[in-house]
This record gives structure tokens, sequence and C-alpha cells, in this order.
């Protein structure tokens, strides 16, 4: 059963609370380090009839903001993506906010880093720390090209300080180093002030404000970061890249190999791709639900399609309390996008 849905819904039905329960599918997985502070990740999959899907806003998000993610996930399942324009994307490592010791072990999940994202800012460390990781990856990939991604964890001040201590490691661009699109702004013209060479990309300040071109109109980034679900889905993003008119990087938010497979496509239909994408986090997995995970080979993601593997979806399945909550989550999500239904 499906339902004619508003304007700004991808395609142009829906399914019903009673189809999406049906195919939902809860799971939990390891990780193999800390990452957003947590040590699993909780997901729920959708298999769809064009395909597998996931909706997976992280839990402390409110139904509002994970309404989005819903509507990628119906598009994912439901229309399928767009044609691509490239049949493989470049894919940078991420690195966690794990102490200098434990970065290569980070980076030997990868077959190959000629891109390396690094966690900075982390609640509870110093720039000390962020530094000493920087220099590690620098050390151990002296060819690499180097990002860091502070999610909005820095105070104007705080970032310009960390700025200064990373410039000389020739960092690519500071993913969101301050919260909000003024806070940018003023960032950006400090930084490009003081000569440090180092562009300023925005990430929450696409995702999260409720006009994701506000940034580009206020002249507040060099470059965006997008990321498909939070977008609600990758023809809605490939929109919004288009009329930023700002050079974008595809990312995905600690996605299995299902969601891994929507930021691929998304990287796939942009009509330029100027920088790698933040498309690596199924290695920071201990456990998939593909048989085979959708991980880059030599640097790069192909088109491949990703299936969730039965057996290990059982072999993962959350517990029925937390079931419960993901697929009440799911209805009051779905009630948001589609009200009165």
């Amino acid at each position: 059963m499906t339902e004619t849905v508003p304007a700004g819904v991808p395609g142009a039905n829906f399914p019903s609370a009673e189809e999406l329960a049906a195919r939902a599918h809860v799971v939990v997985l390891p990780l193999k380090v800390r990452f957003r502070g947590v040590v699993e990740r909780e997901v729920l999959l959708l298999d769809g009839p064009a395909g597998w899907a996931e909706f997976a806003p992280f839990t402390e998000y409110g139904d509002a903001e994970a309404a989005a993610w819903l509507r990628g996930a119906i598009e994912a399942g439901w229309e399928g993506y767009p044609e691509p324009v490239r049949t493989h994307v470049p894919v940078n490592a991420t690195v966690p906010a794990v102490p200098a010791s434990g970065v290569e072990r980070v980076l030997a999940a990868y077959d190959a880093a000629h891109t390396v994202k690094i966690k900075v800012a982390e609640a509870g460390q110093a720039l000390a720390d962020d530094v000493a990781r920087v220099a590690e990856v620098r050390r151990l990939l002296p060819g690499a090209a180097l990002r860091v991604d502070a999610n909005a964890g820095w105070s104007l001040d705080q970032a310009l300080e960390a700025l200064e201590a990373l410039a000389p490691y020739g960092l690519q661009y500071a993913e969101q180093p301050v919260a909000g699109i003024e806070g940018l702004r003023r960032l950006r013209m400090e930084v490009a002030r003081r000569g440090l060479g180092i562009p300023i990309a925005a990430d929450e300040s696409v995702r999260k404000e409720s006009d994701p071109l506000a940034v580009a109109r206020a002249e507040a980034a060099d470059l965006i970061v997008v990321k498909a679900p939070p977008l609600g889905g990758v023809r809605r993003a490939l929109r919004i890249v288009a009329e930023a008119g700002l050079p974008a990087v595809v990312s995905s938010a600690l996605d299995t190999s299902v969601g891994t497979r929507t930021g691929a496509a998304l990287a796939a239909a942009l009509p330029e791709l100027p920088y790698a994408c933040g498309l690596g986090t199924v290695s920071l997995f201990a456990a998939d639900v593909a048989a085979e995970p959708y991980v880059a080979r030599g640097g790069m993601l192909d088109l491949r399609t990703v299936a969730a593997d039965p057996e290990l979806v059982e072999r993962h399945a959350a517990d029925p309390a937390r079931r419960r909550w993901w697929l009440e989550r799911l209805r009051r999500c779905r009630e948001l996008v589609v009200p009165g239904t």
C-alpha cells in the first residue's frame, strides 16, 4: 500500500507505515574504535523494492531532523539512485580521535590512504592531542592530503589557535571548525587575513540548517560537505550542491555498507568531484551487514550493488526493546513526512 505525498518527498508515492515496519531490520554493529563517543552503531535497514536502504540517524537526533533521513532511505529503497557520471569514486581514510599511538592501527584498516580525515576537538582532549594525532598521520603518510574535522567543537579563538598549530602539516581544509554560519564566516576571514592557507569547509552548517544554502550566500565557507541521508536523499543533495555553487565533498555518517552505497551514488552523480569522499567509515566497523563489506580498493569505491546478507542481519539483530524503539521512531518520522496517515 502506498500513498501520495507532498512535494519535496522523493518519488510520487510513499510506503505505508505497515509496509515500512514489515521491511524493517534493526541491527547493532560493534566498532573497532570509539567514534563520536560510541563503540557500537544501531541501524535500521529497509529491504525496499528498489534495493536495500538505511535509516540510521544517530539516537540523540530529534524526530524533525531524523525525518529527512527517512526521506533519503525511501528514495534509496523505493526509487533507486540517479544515473551516475562516473564508475568509481575516490575515498579518504578516517582517523577518529585516538591517541597518536593508535593512528597506525587505524590506518592499517585501509588498503590505500591517499587522503586522510582526522577527527579533532574531541571533548576531554587538548590541542596537543590533536597536533600529535595529525603529526603522526603526516609522519606515516608524508604524501597524503590531510583534512581535519572538528564537528564545531572549537570556539573562534580556539579554532584560530588550533589552525595556527596545524597549518605546518599542510591541511587540505578544516571541516566545521566552529559552530554556526556567522562563526564560520568570521573564522574564514581571519584565516585569510593571517595567511594560514587553510580552506574552511561547512558540514553541520549545511545539513543542520533549515536553509542549507545560507552558508553559501553568507560566503562563510570555501567548500561544503554533503551527506545524502540528512539532506533528504541523493537527488535533493545534488540540487543543493548545484544551487550552492561551491565545491563539494561527499561524506557519510558512520554508515554500514548499505548506507555507504547511498553516499557513493551521490558522489557518482555529481558533475564535478574535486575531493576524495568521506565514505570510508565501513573500515571502522568490527562487523557489517554485507557479506562483502563495501570498502575502497586502491583508494576507490566502485558502484557495485550492495545488499544486506540475511544471515548477518539476523546475527546482529537488536534486542526486542531496541527494535521497538526504532520502529516507533520510524513511525513518528513517517508521520512528519506524511502527516495524518
